[in-house]
């Protein structure tokens, strides 16, 4: 499985390179979470795999990398290009990369 340090997908998204996909469920999306994410809940993401971002790369992202490795791994599987965020969103904030809340 393909991953990714939060620093390297800071920096694509700098450039504007990132396709972020956020698996955690509303609540905690909520809370905090990378601008420009797209939130597709583990829950609902069978259901909801049509809203996808339509790019290269997917960087699936979660609270700490548990989740999203479960969907990075089913999207290999389907031959999408995607990258697990290594730590999630607890790796980000202690990065001190920003974040949205509300």
């Amino acid at each position: 499985m393909k991953e990714i340090t939060v620093t390297e997908l800071a920096e694509r998204a700098k450039r504007g390179t990132a396709a972020i996909v956020d698996v955690r469920e509303p609540d905690e999306w909520t809370g905090e979470h990378v601008e420009g994410a797209v939130n597709i809940p583990l829950s609902q993401f069978m259901e909801r795999e049509g809203e996808l971002p339509d790019s290269d790369e997917l960087h699936i992202m979660c609270h700490s990398g548990g989740r999203s490795s479960r969907v990075t791994q089913y999207l290999e599987q389907k031959g999408v290009d995607a990258a697990n965020v290594d730590g999630g969103i607890i790796a980000w904030t202690q990065a001190g990369l920003p974040v949205v809340s509300g």
